[in-house]
Parts: structure tokens; C-alpha cells; sequence
């Protein structure tokens, strides 16, 4: 390593030829996230990036901060490291775009008792392709070895985003009134809930990871990575009047809808007005009742937004030139008792 060229990564506590060696793995995909804000090689204490506040009336930072849960169990049993970092970097801005703001940068945390580069290559490679997908840039990371917190060949993943939104153009679901339109914009299959679940359902009929289901083994239909809304949303939101927007995370469609509402409002969706993937439909059929897979999963929704009822056909055609599958779903309604209906 020179002085000219630092490094990005740090290796905390770790072998200097295994950290050394990562940080060669993956320094072409983190210098893939760069963007013209980010200061240098960035490889001291703290990333840095330069805020144009030129662009802004008033601007406000955003935070977000989650991990993938209990995925990693299966992710660690079926070697399917690749594409473990599009999940954490999803988890993470898929929030800040909830409230209209742009994913400025990412930082993660990987540690595991013992490195093995192979593996936190693989790992840092998709969370670099994360960042790209969502347009954040990969500014800084931590990996550290903990002896003794995790089993052998066992690590743990944490990430970061700062965002950035103008004041003005916070979306904060006060202006929502009964009557809007709810939108569904598709998931690509649990994503990164639910999983405790889904491995208590694999524990009693372990087999049927392999089984096929439609083509492909149900494995890669639950470790599909989780979909990064970021470019789609922000273009929806330049197209319409974007009222609402709620990530559906864990707690399923019942828990998170009424996180973007104003007191007092619901939402009533038809369940037939969305299409089902496969892997829920399995899911259902192992004895998960209707009301569980709710509040557990995103049954095939992996964001909802909220527009007025004119400006329907606007957003779909905006979410499908962006590559998204997307159906009218609902309406708001008044809320009497629950606040999400599920004809």
C-alpha cells in the first residue's frame, strides 16, 4: 500500500497479509461506488464526503442503520455469500428513500472470529454492488475479527446510509387524505425478513431447501436478494405527487402501512390485486395462517406508495419504465378498529 493510493477498508485485529489481501479483493468494486463528493482514498479514521449544499434550500440528513437478520443462517448453510451485501445495503436505503431522500453514502460492519478472505470478499463485493444499485457511495468499512462471540466460520453484517432530502420535499404522509391510491410495487421474495420463520418451517421438513419449486430450488427463491427501490422511487417522486411511502420490512404489510399514515386513516387493500411469487404461496401451504403471513412477510409487496387516486396511471408507467412490476392495490379509508384491511 502508498500513500497515494490509501486504503478504503480497514482490517481491525486482524492477520496484516489477510487484511492486505482483502482490501486487493475488493478495491475495484468499492472504487465502482465512488462519486464525485467522496474525498480521497478515505483510508483514516473516518470517510469523507463533501455536501453540496448548493443544491438545496434547506437540506437534512437522513440516517439509516439494519443488518439481514437471521438470513445469514441460511446463507452461511448454502454458501450464498454473493449476494448477502445487496441485502444490507437494501435494508438501509430502502429507508431513506421512504421519506424522499437520496442515498448519499454506505459504511458496513463485518466481523467474524476468524477472516477468511474468500468469504468477506464475496461479501464486500455485494455490498458494493448495493451501493450501486442504489447510487450510494461504499465510503468507508470495518472488518474485525472477535474471537469467541461468534461459532467458526460464522460472521455478522451491519450497515449504514446517509441520505440527504430538502426540507420542502420531506415526505412525511401529513398531506394523506381517504381516498388516495395504494400502490405495490413488487418484491422480489421475503427479502430480509421473516426468516426466523422460514427456518423454523425448514428445521421441520429440511429437505424441501432443495425441492423445486418452479424451475429453481426453493433456496434461491427465499435468498433471492432484497430489491433496491432507490432509483425507481426517486424517479416516482420527480413523476407524481408522492404522498406516502412505507417499506415493507418486518411486521409485514399490517405493521409497517400504518407507519407512513396519519392518525386516524387506514388503508383497505385486495389481496387478489397483486401477484403472489412462489415462495409465499409454499409458505402458505406449510400450515402459516393468513393473518402470520401478513405480519411477517411482504407476500409479494416490497414497497407501497401513496399518490392521489387521479395520478394512478402516471405512477404505474413511472415504476415501469424504471423496471418495476407494480398494481393499484388499495385505497385509504377512514380507520375503524384495524388499520389495514385485507379483502
Amino acid at each position: 500500500m502508498t500513500a497515494k493510493e490509501p486504503l478504503t477498508y480497514k482490517a481491525a485485529g486482524v492477520d496484516i497479509d489477510a487484511g492486505e489481501l482483502l482490501v486487493e479483493r475488493i478495491r475495484d468494486a468499492v472504487k465502482s461506488t465512488s462519486r464525485a463528493e467522496v474525498i480521497g482514498g478515505l483510508g483514516g479514521f473516518g470517510g469523507l464526503f463533501r455536501l453540496a449544499k448548493e443544491r438545496y434550500q434547506n437540506p437534512v440528513l437522513v440516517s439509516g442503520t439494519d443488518g439481514v437478520g437471521t438470513k445469514l443462517k441460511l446463507v452461511l448453510e448454502h454458501d450464498a455469500h454473493d449476494d448477502v451485501g445487496i441485502d444490507l445495503v437494501a435494508m438501509c436505503a430502502n429507508d431513506v428513500i421512504v421519506v424522499g431522500a437520496e442515498p448519499l453514502f454506505f459504511l458496513d460492519y463485518f466481523v467474524t472470529p476468524k477472516l477468511d478472505v474468500d468469504i468477506a470478499a464475496r461479501v464486500i463485493r455485494g455490498i458494493a454492488r448495493g451501493c450501486e444499485l442504489s447510487g450510494a457511495a461504499l465510503i468507508g468499512g470495518e472488518t474485525a475479527e472477535h474471537p469467541g462471540m461468534h461459532a467458526a466460520g460464522e460472521y455478522d453484517l451491519a450497515g449504514f446510509c446517509v441520505g440527504i432530502v430538502d426540507e420542502p420535499k420531506i415526505i412525511d404522509g401529513r398531506s394523506i387524505a381517504a381516498g388516495d391510491a395504494v400502490i405495490g410495487i413488487a418484491s422480489s421474495g421475503p427479502h430480509s425478513n421473516g426468516f426466523s420463520l422460514i427456518r423454523r418451517v425448514l428445521d421441520i421438513n429440511p429437505a424441501a431447501a432443495t425441492n423445486d419449486l418452479e424451475g429453481r430450488p426453493l433456496i434461491e427463491h427465499l435468498l433471492a436478494p432484497t430489491r433496491i427501490y432507490v432509483r425507481a422511487v426517486a424517479d416516482l417522486i420527480s413523476a407524481t405527487n408522492v404522498k406516502g411511502i412505507a417499506h415493507i420490512t418486518g411486521g409485514g404489510l399490517t405493521e409497517n402501512i400504518p407507519r407512513a399514515l396519519p392518525n386516524g386513516l387506514g388503508v383497505s387493500l385486495q389481496r387478489a390485486a397483486w401477484r403472489t411469487p412462489p415462495v409465499f404461496k409454499w409458505l402458505r401451504s406449510q400450515g402459516i395462517a393468513r393473518e402470520e403471513m401478513l405480519r411477517t412477510f411482504n407476500c409479494g409487496v416490497g414497497m407501497v406508495v401513496i399518490v392521489p387516486r387521479e395520478e394512478v396511471e402516471t405512477a404505474l408507467a413511472s415504476l415501469t419504465a424504471s423496471g418495476e412490476e407494480a398494481w393499484p392495490i388499495g385505497e385509504v379509508i377512514e380507520a375503524q378498529g384495524e388499520r389495514v384491511v385485507v379483502d
